[in-house]
């Protein structure tokens, strides 16, 4: 008797693989196309240029990466503050205490400094001291500035110094004046000079490298000594023709420019 129940026909597996990539194709052709869809209205659309935030947006893309400043170098400096030049110059080493200086308003630490006196601190804050750089590694700093930091920090430690004051209009604007010739400090020392001149003038002074005048060469300091020792120091303080201003040395005080000067002078055969 012929069996009445149909044998269902097994799918193979290669059947089985073509009917779910069948199946998986429709959906993914529709989102193909809303994709691409989504893309070219896109497309048609331009950027925002006009808005307050795009502008700004595309500044900051474009801007350089320096910036170039023009400074007048005929404006007389604005010497800064104690405090100005604290934070701008003395703090990285005296805020946290770093390589032995004193941390900035600890009267453990400034204490026995302070016993030394202003005079002996300004001379250490501007010659340099141990660890520490002359004028704290900023050799542009001038004698005023360095004092008034000085006042600064240890005036917060306990102190009572007085700060060097701003000098007044009508003596600002004669300084600033190029063309005016430097005041040397009063009564300078040619003995003091001799050591200025050994570490820092030797160098040119004792060859004559440059055109400069040899150390004892009247022939050659004759025609200077005649200019007046102001002079000679105003050129020495700010440097003249091959040579720089205090010889290359920012970290020698006025004090010590002038005593080198007398010490030349007086080796060249003029006096004070």
């Amino acid at each position: 008797m012929a069996d009445s129940h149909a044998k269902m026909t097994q799918a193979t597996p290669q059947e089985i693989l073509i009917s779910v990539l069948a199946g998986l194709f429709a959906p993914l052709l529709a989102i193909f196309l809303i994709v691409m869809l989504v893309l070219s209205i896109q497309a048609k659309h331009k950027p925002d240029t006009s808005s307050e935030a795009a502008q700004k947006a595309t500044l900051e893309r474009i801007k350089p990466f320096a910036t170039l400043a023009a400074l007048d170098a005929n404006a007389p400096k604005v010497e800064k503050s104690g405090q100005e030049v604290f934070e701008a110059v003395c703090t990285t080493c005296h805020t946290p205490g770093a390589l032995g200086a004193p941390k900035f308003q600890n009267k453990a630490d400034w204490g026995p400094r302070i016993k030394q006196g202003y005079d002996t601190l300004i001379k250490h804050a501007l010659e340099g001291i141990r660890q520490m750089p002359p004028r704290g590694g900023d050799g542009d700093l001038s004698d005023t500035e360095v004092a008034r930091a000085v006042a600064y920090m240890a005036n917060a430690a306990g102190a009572d110094f007085k700060a060097p004051e701003a000098p007044a209009p009508a003596a600002a604007g004669k300084a600033a004046d190029a063309g005016k010739t430097a005041a040397a400090p009063a009564k300078p020392d040619p003995a003091k000079g001799k050591a200025v001149f050994e570490g820092t003038c030797v160098a040119c002074h004792g060859t004559g490298v440059a055109g400069a005048p040899k150390l004892g060469d009247k022939a050659a300091w004759g025609p200077r000594i005649s200019q007046g020792y102001a002079t000679l120091y105003d050129h020495a303080l700010h440097g003249i023709r091959a040579m720089p201003a205090k010889g290359g040395n920012a970290s020698l005080s006025e004090a010590d420019v002038a005593n080198a000067v007398a010490y030349l002078v007086t080796e060249g055969g003029g006096k004070l």
